[in-house]
């Protein structure tokens, strides 16, 4: 997992449920980053539409339409 801080001190990171506890400490914002939705072909694609990027894929798994998500975050948004 990576965080990206802030010049402000806001803590930016691609959701995950053990960072859950990281609510506890104060106030949060969570937002959409992207959309990961199956096709009409029963194909995978990430909707990178709210972070400014592209639509990636189709790909034949969720889980690949997931990584390909989390790298172009990690690539473009420093997530």
């Amino acid at each position: 997992m990576t965080c990206t801080i802030t010049p402000g001190g806001k803590v930016q990171f691609v959701w995950d449920d053990q960072m859950a506890f990281l609510r506890e400490l104060g106030s949060a914002e969570i937002v959409r980053a992207s959309h990961v939705e199956p096709t009409p072909d029963g194909e995978w694609i990430a909707d990178m539409g709210p972070s400014g990027g592209p639509v990636l894929g189709p790909y034949q798994l969720r889980c690949e339409a997931i990584a390909a998500e989390r790298q172009w975050l990690a690539q473009n948004r420093g997530l």
